[in-house]
């Protein structure tokens, strides 16, 4: 199993959870240190585990993460795409480097490598993909964090059509929507202190029960998983509200953290 962003959070729970039943986990980020510090934790528990360091913000860096594990003679039957960031400061304040970043890690690097690995998977009749995406894709984009929740929704379309063309091929792809999730993703966007005070803990969930979720849910091939009852609620007011009221719903939100 390869998971991508694995040096902390929804990543390494994955590859903990994939571990803890059975698979053998490669583990790829751009920080070494948590990556062998997970490594070390997993093999102690009999699975046989690789560290690859890449930066999927360079556009050479998925062919290259294939070729690398090739020539060391490893074969990808799974592959978690979930490595991620985002950017709150709002889209004319936001170095356009960074914009590029973002689409080139959340878009373009998880079709690449879902492309590259599902043509080997259905040969050999089996495969695995685990799409991480987020509530934020079903929802109306967020002012501040304009291009998160459409690169999101991006990925939950682009899983669901992988999921159907792939139906009956042994190939499981399945996109997985988190909501509020204690990790350290909102410390590195530096909106920790205020998501942490705009919303009750009722609405928050561990790194471990989303992959709980994401991993059952992609073993019974289910194209999409949205964990939590409180988040398959606001995903379904986002798809039926009025535009009108769901704009206005998100903009309440923006609002909200920005005035604490």
């Amino acid at each position: 199993m390869l998971v991508t962003g694995a040096s902390a959070g929804i990543g390494a729970a994955l590859a903990r959870f994939y571990a803890a039943n059975g698979w053998d986990v490669i583990l790829t980020a751009r920080r070494r240190a948590p990556l062998e510090a997970l490594a070390a934790e997993l093999a102690a528990t009999g699975v046989s585990t690789t560290v690859v360091t890449a930066d999927l913000s360079d556009p050479l860096a998925p062919p290259r993460l294939v070729d690398e594990i090739a020539a060391r003679g490893l074969r990808i039957d799974g592959l978690v795409n979930n490595a991620g960031f985002s950017r709150t400061s709002g889209f004319l304040q936001t170095d356009p480097a960074d914009h590029a970043a973002m689409i080139r890690v959340m878009l373009a690097a998880p079709v690449e490598l879902a492309r590259l690995y599902a043509p080997m998977m259905v040969e050999r009749g089996f495969g695995r993909i685990l799409n991480v995406a987020s509530l934020a894709g079903e929802m109306p984009a967020t002012g501040g964090d304009t291009l998160y929740g459409p690169i999101k929704s991006f990925l939950i379309k682009a899983s669901q059509g992988l999921h159907l063309e792939l139906r009956g091929t042994g190939v499981h792809v399945t996109a997985l929507c988190p909501g509020y999730t204690l990790t350290e993703f909102h410390d590195v966007n530096g909106t920790r202190e205020q998501v942490s005070a705009a919303y009750p803990a009722w609405m928050w969930q561990t790194a471990e029960q989303v992959a709980r979720v994401g991993y059952r849910a992609c073993e019974l091939n289910r194209p999409k998983a949205t964990p939590g009852a409180a988040n398959v609620l606001l995903a379904a007011l986002g798809k039926h509200l009025p535009d009108a009221l769901a704009l206005a719903m998100v903009g309440g939100h923006a609002r909200r953290l920005r005035r604490i």
